[in-house]
């Protein structure tokens, strides 16, 4: 029985429903092995030698593979089409091998589908290969360049940027792109400009909409009324003439449909119409993949399977009529750059069944699904057949000409199903339709006006047009487009606010430094030829070894290059590049960089202690000006300068809040060489950072709070604020790895719980664990102390049952019977108990282990 190995569990199942018992279908989760994260994993100096590691995650997996195989004898590699899915295929017969659950004698196979369908399934069974060696050293490659960026690069800008996070052989590149948007935004000055339009009337008494395109005998250009003065002259001479229609000229027009989807388009329509991000939509797409409702989702192609256009022809025939099939099929070709992973389009493995005839429950897969559905059935539906009419109303004498444009939807073709979603919203003249206008008739005036309008800057980037832009430009691959955009802003490099990406002051500071000690690698056209050097590798047509041989040999001395570069000129050329960012022209001409506070230092780029860049004044220490880094008047007036913020004194301390590597904190005091550490306490999320004060940072200053000893065993109660919210803990102290730990309610429960309610948290959370639950009822009641009053019980502890009595608790010795207890036993053990002055156990140090050999 063949053992056959695919990603995930999902595309198992499926799998397996189409094979049968025949097969044992298992789930590799899907990469199995890595680069460790450490110098050495691609040694330069051997050829490019990777040393691989099996994830810990991935061990158990590939165990059940290998137990699967001894019993079975056959492997058949199932693993996606494309060059990932190649390289998981490489990697556990690999690993498989050597593990010596392969042998010589092991037939292994690779068998590859772009649709998981019963037929796809079977007609891929039936044509084995082994694995694309070409294809893998492509991954091998990449994989080998993204580590030597990443792992090089990375600790320069930690050494030389404060803040910076990592750097990236396609991610710096495409945060380049965002960067140099914004700078494009901020130097752009806006034009003003208008426009005149009239609302004219047929001799029917219907209205229409005309806009001024000739004045005084001249073609009107955009920029041609600068003012409102300019626009009144004008609207004046449309006013002072009569108006006849000169022409009505209509001509026919089609529209063809889109393309079927290819990975990035499929990205950008759905963040147009859904604001899909990217690694939403293809975590959707890999779902609907993998039940199999679509095809491949990652591909460059947009060319259909012969059989998928007559099956799509046949559903448009059933569902709309034979005037909507064309009388040939569509035919696409690919226009995007370095098309190598260009499988099949992205299309329903059914066109018969729509969203609603797959009953999908999940809203996000209905969607896109229909999305796709829609696309596909459009791009092979008749195109749309539209009317244009254009009609140009003049004066008698030539000086004025306004022109009036509309068009008509003669036949809907595609446009029935589906239409391409826009990224900017335009509204577009030639949509709105005309009334029946006749040549040679008056044009009645009923209302001239005019609009000021003001140039609009390029418009800030979509997760959608950025995919289409680094498409354009041949940078990243259908398999990387989401996991670059993701990761820019997982980095705090990039922030989306209303689906527009904005880059953060430490995306700049990153992509500064490497525009100008690392130009050539966050280039556009390098990136790009150097993934058309990877397509080659792909292909078969060039050495992966060599084009890494080629690339270590200038990267490795630019590394070098920057080895004797001082943190001080990295900065001042940040402020030099930075400068129209930080450091805008001001209004009254002044010098910008100017210190407010001292009028004689100049105001630069600095880096904090504790991390990050802020704007500080040259003549430091003698002035202490700091504002935020970034533009004047960006931070908010509650900002935390980088050397905190005071927010007043107790007990003679100087009580501060900073902005910490974690988040903000409190502390009292300053860090001196008596007390390096001075006390801290992170704020919660829950309080506002800017808007904390003194009585609140006191507070918290104040934690751990203890409740009070426990009353079944003298332990303390504490309660305090932890990583995961509010807390109480049952221990000897808060640094303790034992004890019990409860949730509290609320931050405000952390200074008020009392020790009743901290009883009950803490038994409910013993007893939610299995333990004992119950420990505040007595297992055995004595009665009243005859002397002193108070009730005698038998109680059962962590330790044991012990006797307890108000605030005395004595254990009961191990061969002692609870049912056999008498109170003067009780009353002895308690006595005794009470004689002895309480201790606390001292913390015993585990001997430190011996090094492994």
């Amino acid at each position: 029985m063949p053992v056959v190995v695919v990603e995930s569990p999902a595309k198992a199942k499926t799998i397996n429903k189409y094979l049968g018992k025949e097969y044992t279908v298992l789930a590799s989760y899907g990469h199995v092995r890595d680069l460790p994260a450490k110098d050495g994993s691609v040694d330069t100096d051997n050829d490019f030698a990777m040393t691989w590691e099996i994830a810990s995650d991935s061990k158990k997996h590939v165990k059940a593979i290998a137990d699967a195989l001894a019993e079975d004898g056959e492997l058949i590699l199932a693993t996606d089409p494309d060059r990932e899915g190649e390289a998981i295929s490489w990697h556990l017969q690999e690993a498989l091998t050597k593990r010596k659950a392969i042998r010589k004698d092991t037939p292994v196979s690779r068998v590859t589908f772009n649709a998981i369908t019963k037929a796809a399934v079977e007609e891929a069974m039936k044509n084995p290969r082994q694995v694309d060696m070409p294809l893998v050293e492509a991954y091998l490659a990449r994989r080998a360049l993204d580590y030597l960026v990443g792992f090089n690069l990375s600790p320069v800008l930690w050494r030389k940027l404060p803040g910076a996070k990592s750097a990236g052989r396609v991610q710096s590149v495409c945060l380049r792109l965002i960067v140099e948007r914004e700078m494009e935004i901020e130097v752009f000055r806006a034009r003003e400009y208008w426009s005149v339009t009239a609302i004219l009337v047929t001799p029917r008494g219907q209205e229409y909409e005309a806009r001024l395109t000739q004045l005084a005998g001249k073609k009107l250009e955009r920029y041609d009324l600068e003012n409102a003065t300019q626009a009144e002259l004008a609207v004046q001479a449309i006013t002072s003439r009569d108006l006849t229609v000169q022409s009505v000229e209509a001509k026919p027009a089609s529209r063809n449909p889109s393309a079927p989807f290819m990975t990035s388009t499929l990205q950008q329509e759905a963040s147009r119409k859904f604001g899909m991000g990217a690694r939403q939509t293809m975590s959707t797409a890999q779902r609907l993949y993998e039940a199999g409702h679509i095809t491949y989702m990652r591909t460059d192609g947009i060319d259909m399977a012969p059989e998928a256009v007559m099956e799509t022809r046949e559903a448009i025939k059933e569902r709309y009529g034979a005037e909507y099939v064309p009388s040939s099929p569509r035919m696409y070709k690919n226009k995007a750059k370095n098309a190598q992973e260009a499988h099949e389009c992205i299309r329903p493995t059914d066109m018969s069944k729509d969203a609603a005839g797959l009953k999908l429950s999940e809203p996000d897969q209905r969607k896109l699904y229909d999305l796709i559905w829609k696309r596909t059935i459009a791009c092979q539906m008749e195109a749309a057949r539209l009317e244009r009419t254009t009609v140009d109303v003049s004066s008698s004498d030539g000086q004025v000409v306004m022109r009036a444009t509309g068009q008509v939807v003669l036949f809907d073709g595609f446009l029935r199903v589906y239409e391409e979603g826009r990224d900017d919203s335009v509204v577009d003249d030639d949509d709105k339709r005309l009334p029946q206008i006749t040549q040679g008739e008056p044009a009645q005036k009923r209302g001239i006006t005019p609009e000021q309008h003001f140039t609009q800057p390029p418009p800030r980037y979509t997760e959608a047009t950025l995919v289409k832009r680094m498409e354009e430009l041949g940078i990243g691959r259908p398999s990387t487009y989401a996991s670059i955009v993701t990761t820019i802003q997982d980095r705090g490099y990039v922030r989306k606010d209303k689906n527009r990406l904005i880059p953060e002051d430490k995306g700049r500071l990153v992509t500064a430094f490497l525009s100008n000690y690392f130009q050539k690698y966050v280039g556009y056209d390098f990136t790009a030829s150097l993934e058309e050097e990877l397509d080659d590798v792909s292909a078969g047509n060039r050495d992966y070894q060599k084009v890494l041989e080629r690339f270590w040999r200038d990267f490795s001395a630019a590394i070098e290059e920057t080895s004797e570069l001082r943190i001080t000129e990295v900065l001042e050329k940040i402020n030099e590049v930075l400068e129209p960012h930080l450091f805008p022209a001001t209004q009254d001409g002044s010098d910008p960089r100017l210190c407010p506070n001292c009028g004689a230092g100049r105001l630069s780029m600095r880096t904090a202690r504790s991390g990050g860049a802020f704007i500080g004044c040259s003549n430091y220490p003698e002035c202490r000006y700091t504002r935020a880094f970034g533009p004047p008047g960006a931070e908010d007036d509650g900002a935390i300068p980088p050397d905190g913020k005071l927010l007043g004194t107790d007990q003679d301390d100087e009580i501060r809040i900073f902005k910490g590597r974690f988040g903000p904190y409190v502390q009292r005091g300053a860090a001196t060489e008596e007390t390096p550490k001075p006390p801290r306490q992170s704020v919660p999320k829950e309080w506002p950072p800017e808007e904390l004060e003194l009585e609140r940072a006191l507070m918290l200053l104040s934690l751990p709070r203890k409740v009070g000893d426990h009353p079944e065993d003298g332990i303390p109660v504490w309660a305090n604020i932890g990583r995961y919210g509010p807390y109480l803990k049952h221990a000897e102290s808060t640094s303790e790895r034992g004890g019990t730990n409860a949730n509290l309610e609320s931050l405000d429960e952390v200074f008020t719980v009392g020790m009743n309610r901290a009883v009950q948290l803490l038994a409910e959370k013993v007893a939610s664990r299995g333990g004992r639950g119950k420990a505040a009822a007595p297992i055995r009641e004595l009665g009243e102390h005859p002397k002193e009053g108070g009730a005698v019980n038998i109680m059962d502890g962590k330790y044991g049952p012990y006797i307890k009595w108000e605030k005395v608790n004595a254990t009961l010795p191990k061969e002692v019977e609870v049912e056999s207890v008498t109170m003067d036993q009780a009353l002895e053990l308690i006595a005794e108990k009470a004689g002895k002055k309480p201790t606390r156990k001292k913390a015993t140090r585990k001997a430190k282990a011996k090094p492994k050999t």
